[in-house]
């Protein structure tokens, strides 16, 4: 998965610029190092606990995702299965599927957006070489 359709993006201390963040720039994130800005390449650093705990929590937005298809997916074979036993009509069967794949969608446009998100790098020591 690369950074792009991840949505993530920093802003740099030194030099205001935006930056699309890169997976490994993520991980010297994730494990609390610093990195050189793309830009000016000048040492930057996350040291909000907001916004790491924001960073964190997309990985439960993957498990989101995952678990809904599974839930659609079974909910349109019960509706199916229904359909077939007489338990309930075509047209029955066919709204309670739509409903299910709406909802499913719903779900995916609300982890989309809240991936999302643009983080305020601070400014770090460089590291000595």
């Amino acid at each position: 998965m690369s950074s792009a359709t991840i949505g993530i993006q920093g802003r740099c201390a030194h030099c205001e610029t935006t930056l699309v963040l890169e997976p490994w720039q993520l991980n010297a994130i994730a494990i609390n190092e610093s990195f050189a800005c793309s830009h000016c390449h000048k040492a930057l650093k996350l040291s909000d606990p907001h916004q790491i705990k924001r960073l964190k929590s997309i990985d439960s937005l993957a498990m989101l995702r995952a678990s809904t298809m599974v839930t659609v997916c079974t909910a349109l074979l019960v509706a199916l299965v229904m359909e077939w036993i007489r338990l309930i009509s075509v047209v029955e069967q066919l709204n309670f599927s739509l409903i299910a794949i709406l909802i499913y969608f719903g779900v995916v446009q609300f982890a989309r957006h809240k991936q999302h998100m643009t983080l305020i790098l601070e400014a770090a020591k460089a590291h000595a070489e």
